[in-house]
C-alpha cells in the first residue's frame, strides 16, 4: 500500500499501553448522574451533556416512541423534497417561540448547523470575524465559506472593533463565537459584542449548544443571562443533544434570513431530515424545560456549590462561571494520567488535551448537572483534588477543607 497514514496527534497507543487512554470508553448503561463502563463498573458521571438530566424523561421517552409508532423511524427524504413531517414544523414553530425569533430550522447536527449557517451567509469578497476559543464546527464553517477569516482575540471587545473599522465597506461581514466556550466555562460579552456590531453593520451569529438550558434565569441562554431582548443578535444557534437530550441543530432568526439558508445552505438541502423519534424528544423536551423549572435552578446551585468545592482544594477552574468547569492539569500527558487516576476512583471525568485547548493548558473538562447530589460533588472533589495533588500540579492557594 502507497498511502501513507498521518501521524495522529494524540499518543494514542502509547496511552492504551500504560492504561491512560480515556476516550471512546463503552458505557454499558447510564442514568443522568451515573455510568456503568464496561470493565470498570459504575461511576458518577462528570462527562455528561445532558445538563438538565432529562436523559430518560418519561414524558420524551413517550413522545419518541408514539413518534416511531406513527412516522417509523426515518424519512422518505431531505427537508426540501419528501422529508419534511409536522413534526419538524411543530419543532421549528417552538425552538423561534423559545429562542423570541420569527423562524427556525433543525438540522442533522449541531455541526453541520454552524457549516450550513456559516456557508450561506458570507462567501468571497466578504469577511467572517472568528474568536480565537470558538468551537471546530465554526472554524470549519469560516474557512469553508471562502470568505476572508479574521481571528478575534477571545471574547476581547476592542479588538473587535479594531478589526471591524479596519474592513469598513469592504464587504458583508458575519462575527460569530460561542455564547459558552465549551472548554473553557466563560461567557461571550454579548452586550457590548452587540452594541459594537450594530454601529458597525456586521451581522451577529453565537452558538448556543452550551447555553441553551444551563445559563439565563429559566435555561433560555445568553440573551436572559445578561436581561437582553430577543433581538439583540442576529443568527441564533444551538444544539438538540445536550440539555436536549435528543439529536440535531437548529438555527433562529429573522423568517428572510432563515428562509434563504433553508434553500441555499447545502447542509440543509442535501442532509437528510431529522428522524421522527429525535424530532419528538425534543419538541417534549423544550415542553418540559418550561414545566420544569427546578431543573435549571438546580443546575446552577449544583455549578456553584462544585465551583467552591474546586477552589476549596486550591484547584485553577479559569474563573468558569457555567455547569462547565476545567481544572487545568499543564502538560496532555498530566491530564491523561488524572483523568484515568479519577476514572479508577469511580469518577468519570474526561482530559482535553492540545490542540483541542491550547498548549500547556490541557485540562478535566467537568460537566455538571441538574441531577447531582451535594454527596456526589464532594466526592468528586475529593478524587479530583487527591488524584491532582498526586500528579504534582500547583495549587493556586492553600488546600481548603473541601467540604
Amino acid at each position: 500500500m502507497s498511502y501513507e497514514i498521518p501521524n495522529l496527534i494524540w499518543p494514542v497507543a502509547e496511552g492504551r499501553l500504560e492504561g491512560i487512554y480515556c476516550f471512546q470508553n463503552e458505557i454499558e448503561g447510564y442514568r443522568n448522574d451515573r455510568a456503568w463502563v464496561k470493565g470498570q463498573g459504575e461511576m458518577i458521571m462528570l462527562g455528561s451533556y445532558s445538563y438538565l438530566g432529562l436523559l430518560g424523561h418519561p414524558a420524551i421517552d413517550e413522545a419518541a416512541r408514539d413518534a416511531i409508532g406513527r412516522y417509523g423511524t426515518g424519512t422518505q427524504g431531505v427537508r426540501l423534497l419528501a422529508g419534511t413531517l409536522p413534526l419538524h414544523l411543530e419543532l421549528e414553530k417552538e425552538i423561534a417561540a423559545f429562542k423570541g425569533t420569527s423562524a427556525a430550522m433543525v438540522l442533522s447536527s449541531g455541526y453541520l448547523a454552524n457549516l450550513t449557517a456559516i456557508t450561506a451567509l458570507v462567501g468571497r469578497g466578504d469577511f467572517v470575524l472568528s474568536d480565537k476559543l470558538n468551537h471546530a464546527s465554526i472554524v470549519d464553517g469560516c474557512r469553508l465559506s471562502g470568505a476572508t477569516m479574521i481571528r478575534i482575540r477571545h471574547d476581547d471587545m476592542q479588538d473587535l472593533e479594531a478589526k471591524l473599522k479596519n474592513i469598513a465597506g469592504q464587504g458583508n461581514v458575519l462575527v460569530v463565537a460561542d455564547a459558552v466556550f465549551s472548554m473553557d466555562g466563560d461567557i461571550f460579552n454579548l452586550p457590548e459584542a452587540s452594541r459594537i456590531c450594530r454601529r458597525h453593520g456586521a451581522l451577529l451569529m453565537l452558538d448556543e449548544a452550551h447555553s441553551l438550558g444551563v445559563i439565563g434565569g429559566t435555561g433560555q441562554g445568553i440573551e436572559e443571562h445578561f436581561s437582553l431582548g430577543p433581538g439583540s443578535y442576529d443568527i441564533k444557534m444551538g444544539t438538540l443533544s445536550k440539555s436536549i437530550p435528543s439529536v440535531g441543530g437548529f438555527l433562529a432568526g429573522d423568517e428572510a434570513v432563515i428562509d434563504m439558508i433553508r434553500h441555499h445552505g447545502r447542509g440543509f438541502v442535501y442532509s437528510a431530515a431529522l428522524p421522527p423519534a429525535q424530532a419528538a424528544a425534543a419538541l417534549k423536551a423544550l415542553d418540559v424545560i418550561r414545566r420544569e423549572p427546578w431543573r435549571v435552578v438546580a443546575l446552577h446551585r449544583n455549578a456553584t456549590f462544585f465551583r467552591q468545592l474546586l477552589a476549596d482544594q486550591g484547584l485553577d477552574t479559569l474563573g468558569s462561571r457555567t455547569a462547565i468547569i476545567p481544572v487545568i492539569c499543564g502538560s496532555d500527558d498530566t491530564a491523561f494520567r488524572v483523568a484515568a487516576g479519577c476514572m479508577k476512583q469511580g469518577v468519570f471525568v474526561q482530559a482535553i488535551p492540545a490542540p483541542v485547548v491550547p498548549e500547556g493548558t490541557a485540562r478535566l473538562r467537568c460537566c455538571v448537572n441538574a441531577l447531582h447530589t451535594q454527596e456526589d460533588l464532594i466526592r468528586c472533589s475529593q478524587v479530583v483534588g487527591k488524584v491532582c495533588r498526586e500528579a504534582g500540579i500547583p495549587v493556586t492557594q492553600p488546600v481548603g477543607t473541601g467540604r
